[in-house]
């Protein structure tokens, strides 16, 4: 019998390492416009997000937004759109994302008081249904389909 990583493979999916926080968080690194950052892998993200602080980093061209963020600890938070964006995870990558900018602090602010590294976004839903996404939990194995 196969093993689930060998029937994804034969089946046109690639595999991205996750590393599991102290917060129990995955996560990910990826490339936004050609920039690697470190993310937050959040299957209960609608939309996936990057900081602020981010947009030079990744080179984001952003407009205003009427959409207002709620998560985890804050609600209604201001937020900016930045479309057209390359995203990359591992082999596999997508042009003309839509990402969300808004003030992680409060996210970075929580990891880091948990002795975790603070990230430059969170991986959404969004981008794990564009990618056909399936988490290997036991090994810690994000498959994406190319």
């Amino acid at each position: 019998m196969d093993t689930l990583q060998d029937y994804l493979l034969s089946k046109g999916y690639t595999k991205v390492k996750l590393h599991l926080t102290k917060t129990n968080h995955f996560e990910i690194i990826a490339r936004i416009n050609g920039r690697k950052g470190l993310f937050i892998l959040d299957t209960g993200a609608s939309s996936s997000c990057v900081g602020f602080e981010a947009i030079d980093t990744f080179n984001l061209k952003v407009k205003d937004s009427e959409i207002r963020a709620v998560g985890a600890g804050d609600s209604n938070m201001q937020t900016q759109i930045s479309k057209q964006n390359k995203v990359k995870i591992g082999k596999w990558k997508k042009d003309r994302v839509v990402l969300i900018l808004f003030n992680l602090t409060h996210v970075n602010t929580g990891l880091v008081n948990h002795n975790s590294n603070p990230v430059d976004g969170i991986i959404g839903a969004d981008i794990l249904k564009k990618g056909k996404a399936i988490i290997d939990y036991e090994k810690k194995y994000l498959y994406l389909k190319l």
